[in-house]
């Protein structure tokens, strides 16, 4: 078997050997399968860690691949949440079809707002994706008698997992049920972005003209990106109410999209792992504080992101490749020294 070096999903340049995956991203899901035996007692706080990794994963797409800011991206979150709650509510409780049937409406929703969010550039696109946003909360607020309003939905019934697993109160069967939503997802982003369409949208992203130009399909691409994000997001949403069976307005508000975008800029945006490593430090920070300084904990977190903006630009881990590279550069310098000697 042939061995190539390529730039996998964690940005480092590793040898790939017959598609097999590197030995940091192994450790990364080795940890995460890890914490379930070590940390018993947090189970539903890294249930929700694996929820919101995806919901900044779906984000990452379209910002940190194809260029495209969006300050509403939690309606596709929230209409993926309220599609599979009112499918419990209304008696089909199963869990898989619920999160698939939620996925496809919220790539519906994605891909019919894609032509207005694409017509502009990014200051027209954020107010856009903004005003999309508000209008679902609003509907959503008004059709009390399907999403139960201000009061959120109630009386949801999810059966168990493939008919065995049946949510428990400690969180066990929501764990691994969204860890493997997660994980299968996730290697369905590594494999679109490393593909020569995820070259593409990156390609775009750098310039936009020049793919025009050498006869890519701009729009077409970013608005298959923009669906395809819009469908993880409503998974993440679908993931959420199934594992907490509730689902309010707040799934909708704009908070949620200023949390995923907190999470792409601490983790480090266009690297996939950054989504995931921006949501375990945002809610580990978020509980650390709370508890230090329970009202002042914002203020914590927000010094916290003006100085990883003034340090460390591309986030946790792109300091960590910046340090990789420093390393790199200091065994190359030494070797022809050590070679004379």
């Amino acid at each position: 078997m042939s061995t190539s070096t390529k730039r996998g999903a964690l940005g480092l340049a590793v040898p790939f050997k017959a598609g097999l995956w590197p030995w940091p991203e192994l450790l990364f899901w080795s940890c995460a399968i890890a914490a379930y035996f070590l940390f018993q007692e947090r189970l539903p706080l890294i249930t929700e860690i694996f929820v919101l990794g995806l919901f900044a994963l779906s984000l990452d797409l379209i910002l940190g691949y194809a260029g495209i800011v969006s300050l509403g991206h939690a309606a596709f979150f929230g209409v993926g949440a309220y599609t599979a709650g009112i499918l419990a509510q209304s008696g089909w409780g199963e869990p898989v079809s619920g999160l698939l049937i939620a996925a496809a409406t919220a790539m519906a929703v994605g891909f019919a707002s894609s032509f207005l969010v694409l017509r502009g550039r990014d200051l027209t696109r954020l107010m856009v994706t903004l005003g999309v946003a508000m209008l679902i909360y609003e509907a959503a607020n008004q059709a009390a008698w399907l999403t139960g309003g201000a009061d959120g939905l109630v009386g949801m019934t999810v059966w168990p997992v493939l008919g065995v697993f049946e949510f428990d109160l400690y969180g066990h069967t929501a764990y691994w049920y969204s860890f493997a939503v997660l994980f299968l997802l996730f290697c369905l982003a590594r494999r679109l972005v490393n593909s020569p369409f995820g070259l593409s949208l990156r390609g775009i992203k750098e310039n936009r003209l020049r793919m025009a130009a050498i006869g890519t399909p701009v729009n077409r691409r970013l608005v298959l990106i923009y669906t395809v994000a819009a469908g993880y997001a409503g998974a993440a949403g679908a993931l959420l109410a199934q594992t907490t069976q509730f689902v309010s307005l707040d799934v909708l508000a704009f908070h949620r999209s200023a949390e995923a975008l907190l999470m792409l800029v601490i983790g480090g945006s266009g690297m996939l792992y950054g989504a995931l490593v921006g949501a375990l430090s945002f809610k580990v920070l978020q509980d650390l504080f709370s508890n230090w300084t329970a009202q002042y904990w914002q203020f914590w977190l927000g010094l916290l992101l003006v100085l990883l903006v003034l340090f460390a630009r591309g986030g946790i881990m792109g300091a960590a490749q910046a340090l990789r590279r420093r390393h790199a550069r200091g065994r190359r310098a030494s070797a022809p020294q050590e070679r004379r000697s």
